[in-house]
This record gives C-alpha cells, structure tokens and sequence, in this order.
C-alpha cells in the first residue's frame, strides 16, 4: 500500500490553480494573470513558469504559495541531503518527464521533490515505482530540480523505458477498439509499433529488468490479469490490469515469441529476444491455457548476469576441491540434483566452462538450451519428432565426444545410455531431481539401475539449493540465544564471537532485505567406502553417515557456513534445507 502525507491544508478548495490562488491571495493582478495566459499558450509553459519570465513574481514566491495551496512542505536544497541511491529508484525517462525525485529516506518513509504538484499521474507513477514506502512529497524550485537532473543524469535520457508511462497505456490500450478474434489477430499483425499495448508489454519487460526479476508472470482471472515478477526466488505483485485487454495482451506476446496466435487451446513455448538499453535479453515464453484465458510466464535468459566461474556460486573451500578433483578425471558421471529453480544448470554451465578447451569435444542434449555456449555444441530435445534425450545420447556416441551434458535424466533409458556413456571413457554430467546428494543413489536404483553399475560409473553427486542473500546495505544484528544456535547445528566454538545477521529492507533491496541469491552445496565424492554402502544395498541414511565421515557438507551445514560470513540470514537456511 502507498501512503502520501500532507500538511494540513488551509483552502478548501485544493482543485484550485496556482493562477487562481495567487490572483486570490493578491499575489498578482488580474491583468498580470491574463498576460501570463497568453504567454503560457504561446510558449506551451506552465503558468508559474510564465509568471515567473514575465517579471511578476518570483520563484520563491510561486514555490511558497504551491506549498500552501497544496499542503507540501517546501524543498530547500541547502538544508537537504541528497542520497544517489534513493534516486536510482524511479528510472530516469519518469524523473524527466513527471518531474518527480526521490532524494531522501528515513526509514520506511522517502522524500520526493516534485516542481509539478497538480499532476495527478505523478500519483500513479510513485505508487507504481515505489509500491511498498511511505511518500512525503516535497514541492520546490524548477531551477533547483533542472540543476539536480542535471548533477546526477546528465542531459541523455535512458531509453530502458517506454516513453509513455503504465497508467497512460493502459487508459490508452482500453480506448481502443474492441474486435473480433479474427480482426484482433489482423490487427495484431499489422499495429504500427507505437501502439500503446505494445509500449505497455515493452514497459513490464523492460521494469522486470530493472527489479532483476527471473521470470514475469501475467495471469488472468476474472476480474483482472495480474502482473508478477519473481525476485530472488520470491515472487511479488507489480501491476493490475483491467481483464478488457486480455486478449489483446496475450495476443502481443504470443506475435513476439513467434508462436501461434489462433491455438488458444493447447499449450505453447516459444522465444523473444529484444535489445533494452544497451543489453541484449532473450526471453523463454511458455503459455498456459486456464479457466479465465492463456496463463504466460516469460524466463528472463540475460546471459550478462549468468555466473559461470565455479569460484563464486558458493561452494565451500572443502566442497569445491571434491568438485573439481571430480571435472579433473578423464570419465565417470557427475551428478547434480536439487529441485527446479536451484541453480543447478548454472553449476553445469560454469563446469563446462571450465573444462572448455580447444583439444576437448563437448556435446550437450537439453530441454530448452536455455543459454548458449561458445565452442560447445548444444542440442535442443524436439520430442514430437522423436529427438529425445535418450535418442540424442545415442547419435551422440558417434561424434567422438570427451565430455557430454545430458540437460536432465528422466528415465531408466536415458540413465542406462549416459552410464553406458560414463564407462566407456567420457565423462558425464547431468541433473536428477532428489532432496539431497545420498538419496540419488536411491532413486538410480528405484529406476531400474543396478548397484554396481551405480558403484563402477558415478564420481561426484552434488546436491544444491538457492538462499537469498542479506543486502549489505540495510543488514542488522541479531540477538539469537547460544542454546537455539547449537540446536540448530551452529558449531559450540564459534558462538563466542559469532554475529548473527537479519534482513530489515532499504531502497536498494526494494524494502525486502535481500538482494541477489547464493548456492547451498551438499558435495558427495563416491569414495571407495561409500561405494561398499552402495554394493550392499544400504540405506540413503547410512550412506549420509558414511559421507559425512568422509567430508561431506550437508546443505544445512553449509548454509551455516554462510549464516557465520554474514552473507544470508537463519529464516532463509530454514527455508530450504532440513534438519541433519
């Protein structure tokens, strides 16, 4: 919810203009007022500003009077601070355009200027950008606001952002015609590319970019679709738009990621690819037919945040040097589990980037490729044709591979080729969906592989989750009792010196207190003890105990480790791990 404070207003009427209030107050006469309206018409500028050129008042006088007519404090600018990081909150085409800026916060409150306090869309602009924080609008001198633009913008304008805001385009998209299906799929085809409904679609993508989203989600229902981003692993609302333009919407993105605008029955993937500013962003569309209309979901692929150095994912020293020891040898299968959504293809891609080597062949079968990779060659999984996993491991095992990824192993035909494929001299990765790194060797076997196939192919299985990372800039200390942190696996020689962190929210973290995530690891090197366990058949529970007798960190162990470097808090290890 959004919060705006006023001081108490000492006019009735608050719909008066500045023009009227100041003629009222005997500011100006009204001759001085006519000439002012003139040359606002000739000029195109505001009365103030006319009043102001032509000599009959002053500056200070047209800011004092705003602020009682409206009930705004007045910004002085050598009595405040201005904080950069409170501006970069409200991207720079809305500062411009609205003349609107965040210079302050004081808690959960943060100080707006604005030169243009009868604009009503300002209100609409702040509780979009600012959803979540109180607002305590300032009202000021233009040529304090034009030297401020000037101080932290420069004269260029962003072109991340639409040049029409949220509020206006979705007015302007309702006042369009309503048509049939068939017209709207013409029409569809042939708008001319300033049509608000494609600048408002351009306006979410381009915000998911900026918030650092993963994934946009745009769901209709019956009395609204709803537009949410998923942030950190957490998803979030960001914008309601009338069920009107449903059709219309959908439409839009289904012509974007090349898909069929006619099959609203059946559902769709497909790809978009847009340069915004100056980064280069690939989207994976998914449409999802459902009661009220076709769910999307848009994956934001931006290959610029995709972090491929194995060093800073998040493995602990001890877990790292298994890993690697692990990608060092000539064959064998590694095996990374955790559930979708974990990280798990970004460890897979780091790894092949760092066994990359001009002297090594390396084939990947995926289901999508999701990022590509220089000098690897990546195949995408095309089911309807026949293209499996499965059949693609087979074509593969002609081209003289070193090492293959194989995207997921989903089946007992699949897990057989790339065992196969492990003994035979290549080294193999690849992910399954399991809980944690011993419980894998359980679900090898449940899908119909032998043990001692298991024992003789498989080196490494890595278990992983994501936690979110406490923002540096807001982190506060917290009090925790000595008896709860040993309960909760925290090691009894560390609790002395130990500082416990927990989130608290500021602007750079969009008031969650997070702000980017990290991998827990669970490492499990098939040692030749545990290959024992695993020829006689025991439990996920003795091999866990065997692990860790041998190194292992559990996930909830190495969660702890982050919890101790100040990187995430308790409440997020809590969330993804379970007790040892």
């Amino acid at each position: 919810m959004l919060y705006y404070f006023k001081m108490s207003v000492k006019l009735t009427s608050e719909k008066m203009t500045i023009g009227a209030f100041l003629l009222k107050k005997g500011k100006i006469s009204e001759k001085q007022l006519i000439d002012a309206q003139a040359l606002q018409k000739i000029e195109g500028i505001k009365i103030g500003a006319a009043l102001i050129k032509l000599g009959y008042i002053t500056e200070d006088e047209i800011v004092s009077s705003m602020s009682e007519l409206y009930g705004y404090p007045v910004f002085k600018l050598e009595s405040n601070k201005i904080d950069s990081s409170v501006i970069k909150l409200l991207p720079e085409e809305i500062v411009k355009k609205y003349k609107v800026l965040p210079f302050s916060r004081e808690g959960n409150v943060i100080k707006v200027l604005t030169t243009d306090p009868a604009n009503d869309i300002i209100m609409e602009q702040l509780k979009f950008f600012l959803s979540g924080f109180k607002i305590l609008l300032y009202v000021g001198k233009d040529s304090e606001f034009k030297g401020l633009i000037n101080q932290f913008f420069g004269e260029e304008v962003s072109e991340v952002y639409s040049k029409e805001t949220v509020h206006e385009l979705v007015e302007s998209a309702i006042q369009e015609p309503t048509l049939t299906n068939t017209e709207e799929e013409e029409q569809a085809i042939i708008t001319e590319a300033d049509a608000p409904l494609i600048r408002l679609v351009n306006q979410i993508i381009a915000n998911a970019i900026l918030k650092r989203a993963s994934d946009i989600h745009i769901e209709p229902f019956e009395d609204n679709i709803y537009v949410r981003y998923r942030i950190d692993g957490i998803l979030h609302d960001i914008l309601t738009i009338p069920t009107k333009l449903k059709n219309k919407l959908i439409t839009r993105i289904k012509i974007m990621s090349n898909m069929n605008i006619s099959e609203r029955r059946l559902p769709q993937d497909g790809r978009i690819k847009m340069k915004i500013g100056k980064k280069e962003v690939d989207f994976r569309v998914s449409t999802l037919p459902s009661i009220f209309g076709e769910k999307i979901v848009l994956r934001v692929l931006e290959k610029g945040s995709l972090q491929l150095d194995l060093t800073k994912l998040g493995f602990e020293e001890e877990s790292l040097n298994f890993f690697l020891e692990a990608l060092s040898k000539p064959y064998g299968m590694i095996l990374v589990t955790g559930p979708t959504g974990s990280g798990k293809t970004t460890t897979l891609y780091s790894s092949l980037m760092k066994l990359r080597k001009p002297e090594v062949n390396i084939v990947t079968v995926e289901d999508p490729v999701e990022y590509t990779l220089p000098r690897i060659t990546q195949v995408q999984v095309q089911e309807e044709i026949g293209r499996t996993f499965a059949q693609i491991l087979r074509s593969f095992l002609r081209q003289d591979p070193d090492i293959i990824l194989v995207g997921e192993i989903r089946d007992f035909e699949t897990a057989e080729i790339a065992i196969k494929a492990a003994l035979t001299g290549h080294l193999v990765l690849s992910t399954l969906h399991t809980n944690d790194a011993p419980s894998t060797i359980t679900r090898l076997i449940n899908m119909g592989i032998e043990p001692f196939l298991i024992a003789s192919s498989v080196i490494l299985i890595v278990a992983q989750r994501l936690v979110r990372k406490l923002c540096d800039n807001c982190k506060r200390e917290q009090e925790i009792s000595k008896e709860t942190l040993i309960k909760l696996g925290f090691p009894t020689e560390s609790l002395n010196s130990l500082k416990i962190y927990e989130p608290q929210g500021c602007v750079e973290c969009n008031q969650t207190g997070y702000r980017g995530r990290v991998a827990l690891y669970e490492v499990m090197p098939i040692k030749d003890e545990i290959k024992e366990l695993i020829l006689t058949g025991a439990s996920a529970n003795d091999i866990k105990k065997e692990a860790i007798k041998v190194g292992m960190l559990t996930l909830r162990q190495s969660g702890i480790r982050k919890v101790i470097s100040g990187i995430t808090s308790i409440e997020e290890v809590l969330r993804v791990t379970v007790e040892d």
